[in-house]
């Protein structure tokens, strides 16, 4: 929606401190739908805990960037534990 928008947002993440419980496994990668259709692309982070997503979530840096994402694009956003 707001490509200025965007590139806001990921200037702010690239600038923030790396939070160290954060693993990226997959950024926008090549993606082949076999059942229903495709998102635009996908991010998948891996953290120890829920409670480290939730806390990587609701920190200050990451709080002040969201509102660009917002404003940038339509995004769902999940935190699911698992193996």
């Amino acid at each position: 929606r707001d490509p200025a928008q965007m590139e806001t947002y990921r200037r702010m993440n690239a600038q923030g401190p790396r939070d160290p419980n954060l693993t990226p496994l997959v950024v926008y990668g090549a993606i082949e739908a076999v059942e229903g259709k495709a998102p635009d692309g996908i991010i998948v982070l891996q953290f120890p805990t829920v409670a480290d997503a939730k806390a990587w979530y609701n920190s200050p840096s990451y709080q002040a960037a969201l509102p660009h994402r917002k404003l940038g694009a339509d995004y769902r956003a999940f935190i699911v534990e698992g193996r």
